[in-house]
């Protein structure tokens, strides 16, 4: 009984190792290349009963050393697309890509640069939270409301050239800055929640 158990185990810890070490699946690598580097991907909606289905799952690792390519296609396609919806943030899965990688607008910085953020991690933040004025999503058409943040986060990511980067993103007022709500929103989409899930007065 101890052996099977112990085998049983064995296998679990295999499957479990090759299913969180596999790359982009060929459904993904598809959609990823049905456009070039200057065309954006159609942002999935909450009013299309399809879509809403992928966006309330939860997003995968992405191996940065599998798939290179498609990475890179996936990324420039995501910046063409924030352009386009002229927006601070998009996550993979609100274009149909169920991975850990969010595009922000680096409000906090110098230019706002529009950098890609790959496999995120809140590390750390304050217990107290604030209530974000008109918050908003590219993926609820004609939908804002206010929404429960943390005034700070210190995060852990990697950035697009694979560099491992830790810092604290502060700032929840629009008039000023409201970096780390813009990457709470999108680490929230990574979690399959919305912003819709964390109304408040």
């Amino acid at each position: 009984m101890k052996t099977r158990i112990l085998i049983l185990f064995q296998i679990i810890v295999i499957v479990t190792f090759i299913s969180c070490s596999m790359g982009l699946t060929n459904e993904e690598k598809t959609l990823i290349n049905k456009g070039t580097a200057n065309e954006s991907f159609r942002v999935l909606l909450t009013t299309n009963a399809e879509d809403s289905l992928i966006l309330r799952q939860k997003s995968q690792t992405i191996e940065l050393t599998r798939d290179v390519g498609d990475l890179k296609l996936l990324i420039a396609r995501m910046k063409v697309t924030l352009e386009a919806e002229n927006g601070v943030g998009i996550a993979a899965p609100q274009v149909g890509i169920l991975r850990n990688m969010f595009i922000i607008v680096r409000v906090d910085k110098p230019g706002m640069p529009v950098e890609a953020v790959i496999n995120p991690v809140i590390v750390s933040h304050p217990d107290e939270t604030v209530c974000f004025e008109r918050d908003g999503c590219l993926s609820i058409p004609e939908t804002s409301g206010n929404s429960m943040r943390y005034p700070w986060i210190e995060v852990e990511y990697f950035n697009e050239n694979g560099e491992k980067i830790r810092e604290k993103l502060s700032g929840h007022s629009r008039q000023d800055n409201f970096a780390a709500v813009i990457f709470q929103h999108e680490y929230d989409h990574l979690q399959g929640i919305l912003f819709v899930d964390k109304l408040c007065n």
